[in-house]
């Protein structure tokens, strides 16, 4: 796991040894390094979510776990007692890990990918209309690993919708044959068919047909009942664009659903306590409930295993071959926490 290998922070080589140890305040043993080709050292916790900390990995190890299983911000600082600055600040280094970890899995290519997209709420700040809240959550979920390609929210308007299908055509170019579904929402379809469509030449006299890149498929569920309408009825799930006619068509009916990702929807409820329902404990503001997501992206792609693939989901998807304990999450170096 090359994520893993230490470089200096100065001139990112690899050519330093230990130099000296130091301890920390709660008695465990810090190792300082020096690089030959900077002449420079440094620490082993230098631009790593653990820089400038002074609790014990333990400690935060439980605090971040307990928040991510269901505990409010108030009753995990009562339990543990510590601040809730201090709860916000791992929180945010945990959730800083996200960019750096997502790139990481972009590298690899994938052979087939079948994506579940759909869409939850909770309230943020207070309480009003949904159509105003800025607590509406985008998740996108690869089905046979359980990884999650997006995680985030904001106001149900196109940019949100944009962000996640600018992720989603990152997932194509690493991916032979794709398969987007989603249960109603067709502009997920419609934004991906706008971003990475391809114009396909036949040679034929007229202009050439539009169609979403080769290996990419998309469903959309036909909601809205058609009981009292005469005719032909409209297919359960259809293609909302042309695809390209080299596209192999090996989907089934069957297959043409997200319950997936609704049993997770479901999860996400009780772990994060700020999407329970019936409850005053939402976010107060977005900021704070996207670092709680990018947070819960991390552990839930790259620590913790899936509770019907019996692996963790970026072992599952072939990006590692064995989960991260939380020392080597915490050892992973991305950029100067300041």
């Amino acid at each position: 796991m090359s994520i893993l290998n230490h470089r200096c922070p100065t001139c990112a080589g690899k050519n330093f040894r230990p130099h000296t140890t130091y301890t920390v305040q709660n008695g465990e043993q810090g190792q300082i390094y020096y690089c030959f080709d900077c002449e420079g050292y440094f620490s082993q916790t230098k631009n790593t979510p653990m820089e400038n900390l002074r609790t014990s990995l333990s400690l935060i190890q439980l605090v971040l776990s307990a928040l991510n299983n269901g505990m409010g911000v108030n009753a995990t600082c009562e339990t543990f007692q510590i601040s809730k600055n201090s709860l916000y600040l791992w929180q945010k280094r945990l959730a800083g890990l996200k960019k750096v970890l997502q790139l990481y899995a972009l590298c690899h290519q994938f052979i087939q990918q079948m994506i579940e997209g759909d869409e939850l709420y909770t309230k943020v700040e207070k309480n009003k209309p949904a159509a105003d809240s800025e607590g509406w959550t985008i998740v996108l979920m690869d089905r046979a690993s359980r990884f999650l390609w997006e995680l985030s929210c904001g106001k149900k308007e196109r940019t949100l919708f944009e962000q996640a299908i600018q992720t989603l055509t990152q997932v194509v170019e690493q991916t032979t044959d794709l398969v987007l579904l989603t249960d109603g929402e067709r502009r997920y379809g419609n934004l991906l068919f706008e971003i990475c469509h391809e114009v396909v030449r036949t040679g034929r006299p007229g202009r050439p047909k539009n169609t979403l890149p080769k290996g990419v498929k998309v469903r959309v569920k036909n909601k809205g009942s058609q009981a009292h309408k005469r005719g032909p009825k409209r297919p359960k799930y259809q293609a909302p664009h042309n695809e390209h006619p080299e596209t192999e068509q090996n989907l089934a009916n069957n297959d043409s659903h997200a319950n997936h990702l609704e049993a997770f929807n479901s999860a996400l409820r009780r772990k994060l306590a700020c999407y329970r329902r019936h409850t005053n404990t939402y976010a107060k503001k977005q900021p704070a409930l996207q670092q709680r997501l990018d947070a819960h992206w991390v552990l839930h792609n790259f620590v913790r295993k899936h509770f019907t693939t019996k692996k963790v989901p970026a072992v599952a998807l072939g990006v590692l071959f064995v989960g991260f304990s939380w020392h080597q999450l915490f050892s992973v170096q991305c950029f100067p926490f300041n």
